[in-house]
């Protein structure tokens, strides 16, 4: 399986991407990852993304893309990329299917996963209560007591979706403000079945078979509770999906891959989108931006090497006549 062009994910960033290179007779190839879609398909509504007046579902967004990415030629692989050789051109993936697929260029869009508590409990109790996704699992905490950590906008956006279905919503937070938008502050304030704990840190997700409640500890002044609840859904931030490139991609301390401000990275031919490289801005419209110019730059990469081949060739041809 060869391809001119081989995009690794399958968020916003990595189907701009395709939809790119598709529409400059690339025939690029994504391979979808763990997560078809990337976070944004996980999100209930996204009404900052510009095109939609009325908002549009995470989801239903990520179905439009691939479908219009499809539509000029993009291929599409279900697997995972467990291995990747970048040290010759062109470039070999192996995926988990036991698929061996080589690419001229290469745009990773591998996105970022959400940060884990890591805190005693978490992991025993995963899917038994614990849920880092609220559009996959709400549904499961109808009329239940639920606890979501954080304050930024994944925690209210996330939260709210939630209170369609639990009887009470707890926000824990380790500060005494919000970090979210004003408009999702607001409608969190207004919602009867909204509540907040201040100044505060999960320090264990108690339990057995399911989740019982959450121990806290007071960040001022270090009391410590516990607050009984039925689940959490953890929402501090994420973490780069980069481990798959330690020791041939150059990332920076917390693991984000870097580039020179052109999505180019350290290897000629390697090109980065989205999560993967942007720790600042990380939304929707950000990433498709990056991949639009990840696709760009590997279309431009394409055709000087090609220029610079076919030169070679003619030097070739030519010189014995020379000598």
């Amino acid at each position: 399986m060869h391809h001119k062009v081989v995009v690794i994910g399958s968020g916003p960033a990595g189907l701009t991407a395709a939809l790119y290179a598709a529409r400059a007779s690339l025939e690029p190839l994504v391979i979808r990852g763990l997560q078809p879609g990337g976070l944004i398909a996980t999100t209930n509504e996204v009404e900052n993304y510009p095109g939609f007046p009325e908002s549009i579902g995470g989801f239903e967004l990520y179905e439009n893309m691939e479908k219009q990415a499809e539509r000029f030629g993009t291929q599409f692989l279900d697997a995972i990329v467990e291995k990747v050789n970048l040290s010759q051109r062109p470039f070999v993936l192996e995926t988990d299917a036991g698929e061996m697929v080589t690419a001229d260029t290469l745009i990773v869009s591998t996105g970022a996963s959400p940060r884990k508590l890591g805190v005693p409990g978490e992991e025993k109790l995963a899917n038994r209560g614990v849920s880092y996704c609220a559009t996959c699992d709400g549904f499961f905490f109808r009329d239940k007591r639920v606890v979501v950590v954080g304050g930024g906008n994944s925690a209210l956006d996330e939260g709210l979706f939630l209170t369609r279905y639990v009887s009470e919503l707890i926000i824990v937070h380790r500060r005494d403000e919000l970090r979210a938008d004003s408009v999702l502050q607001e409608r969190a304030f207004e919602n009867s079945k909204v509540r907040f704990v201040w100044d505060s840190v999960v320090t264990e997700v108690l339990g057995e078979e399911r989740v019982t409640g959450v121990r806290l500890q007071n960040a001022k002044t270090g009391e410590k509770s516990v607050l009984e609840a039925d689940g959490v859904f953890p929402y501090i931030g994420h973490v780069p999906n980069t481990s798959l490139f330690a020791g041939q991609l150059d990332m920076d301390e917390t693991g984000f891959l870097l580039s020179d401000g052109r999505t180019r990275t350290n290897i000629p031919g390697v090109f980065v989108a989205g999560d993967v490289v942007d720790h600042v801005y990380r939304q929707a419209i950000t990433a498709a931006g990056d991949g639009c110019k990840a696709a760009m730059e590997a279309t431009w990469f394409l055709a000087e090497q090609e220029h610079a081949e076919k030169k070679a060739r003619q030097g070739e041809s030519v010189a014995p006549a020379i000598s």
